[in-house]
């Protein structure tokens, strides 16, 4: 039987992603995502717990975003969809490394988060839907994380 390697994420670019092109016009886009979950210890005291991810993307996705047809930048909270990867290298003191990569597929964005101006991004609409009707709206699709402005992000 196949197996299913898919993973959905939802959290806030921890840095503007990098792009980088190669010889043969191909381009390979990094970035980190930050995921983070909220719960009460033993004591009843909020616990905060932050997962990074390292995203790359190859192809149309990452030329999308060098050509800046897609905008992202530090803080915003984006939806990715794609696979779970793990490689080996070595690094520059000849030490075996290992990591764990997402391998973006989709990367949607859901709400502007960076604390400055975000570009191309006035008048952006997003659409609710609730049964098979679509109802456009000014509003964002998720309630924001918590209170806190984008000066108070962990990253």
């Amino acid at each position: 039987m196949a197996g299913l390697n898919k993973v959905m994420l939802i959290g806030r670019l921890g840095k503007d992603p990098d792009v980088i092109s190669f010889e043969n016009g191909g381009k390979k886009m990094t970035v980190t995502l930050a995921t983070s979950e909220r719960y009460r210890d033993r004591d009843g005291n909020w616990q905060d717990q932050t997962e990074w991810h390292n995203i790359v993307a190859w192809g149309n996705l990452a030329a999308d975003i060098a050509e800046k047809r897609r905008s992202y930048i530090k803080g915003d909270l984006l939806f990715i969809e794609g696979k779970i990867k793990s490689r080996q290298y070595t690094d520059s003191q000849g030490v075996n490394r290992s990591i764990t990569e997402i391998i973006a597929e989709k990367m949607n964005l859901i709400s502007k988060g960076g604390g400055q101006g975000h570009p191309g991004a006035e008048g952006v609409k997003y659409e609710r839907t609730t049964g098979s009707e679509s109802h456009p709206s000014t509003e964002e699709p998720f309630a924001p994380m918590s209170d806190h402005g984008a000066d108070d992000l962990p990253f």
